[in-house]
């Protein structure tokens, strides 16, 4: 059995501290979003708690779906770095980027040089996404769907090139038998579009999955815990997205903090796999077990 867990939208605070030169474009407007909105919804003590409470597990791999910046300024992405350290060794962690970490141009060039090994992994054709990650009879497959973009838009894209490069990944991985999950931080259902916050290529990235075939999907980005499921090559393959990990008790539309544990292993020609959802809840401080379902 292998146990993977899934944790996003980390959201690093405080804010440090920030000249005025910094804010200028998108990052002048998502400041004034954090300090009117987001300052009071995410905070570090939940985040460490969950962190705490995820690590006592001792899943194998740890999937993080981004954002773990809020403005990707060079200091955030710094401390993301030193999280991502505390959090484990990179050969136990993937981490698949999201828009605030490539929030202006340049910001997830950084982050790739500054996070090393989390954003690294077998490739094709010598372009970093996607990447896989092998454990056991787990392929964890990063994709990226961060690019900047203008003021009031958190989309993500999603185009030809890697669409080839995950089909390619996805035939190779199937063909020898691994559970096949997919990282994306942008959610691929049609369910959860949005011209301001959806992802663009959403349809290509279907008929990806729906060519080849995936065992699970895991996203973030709606700050909300959620199951939908997509059309696969033989079946239809669950796409799992989780609240943002520094929530607390959530806040107008988002969740509280929570992370999910899936439980995978072969069962004869098949796999078996459990999701277990921890969290807080509305009320309290208690981190619970919220859910516990079979997949397959």
């Amino acid at each position: 059995m292998i146990t993977l867990a899934h944790i996003s939208d980390i959201h690093l605070s405080p804010m440090p501290d920030i000249a005025l030169r910094d804010l200028f474009g998108k990052r002048l407007t998502g400041f004034l979003n954090w300090k009117i909105k987001r300052h009071g919804e995410l905070n570090s003590e939940t985040l460490a708690s969950l962190v705490a409470h995820m690590q006592a597990q001792n899943a194998d791999f740890t999937a993080v779906t981004g954002d773990l910046t809020n403005l990707a300024l060079d200091i955030e992405i710094e401390r993301a770095g030193k999280w991502l350290e505390a959090l484990g060794s990179p050969d136990r962690i993937a981490v698949c980027p999201g828009n605030h970490d490539a929030y202006v141009p340049g910001a997830l060039e950084e982050a790739q040089k500054q996070w090393g090994n989390y954003l690294r992994g077998e490739t094709l054709d010598g372009a970093a996404f996607p990447f896989v990650r092998r454990v056991g009879e787990l392929a964890v497959i990063s994709c990226s769907s961060a690019v900047p973009t203008r003021p009031f838009l958190a989309i993500g894209r999603f185009e030809e090139k890697q669409a080839d490069r995950l089909s390619r990944i996805l035939k190779a991985m199937g063909d020898a038998g691994y559970f096949r999950t997919v990282l994306i931080h942008h959610p691929p259902n049609a369910e959860l579009q949005h011209p301001s916050f959806g992802l663009k290529g959403h349809k290509l990235f279907r008929q990806v999955i729906a060519e080849h075939g995936a065992e699970l999907i895991l996203h973030g980005h709606t700050h909300r815990s959620s199951i939908h499921s997509i059309p696969g090559k033989n079946h239809e393959v669950p796409v799992v997205g989780v609240a943002a990990a520094s929530a607390a008790q959530g806040g107008t539309l988002d969740d509280p903090a929570r992370y999910n544990l899936f439980r995978i292993e072969k069962s004869g020609e098949g796999w078996t796999c459990t999701m277990r959802e921890y969290g807080f809840q509305r009320l309290g401080s208690d981190i619970v077990m919220r859910l516990q379902m079979r997949i397959y």
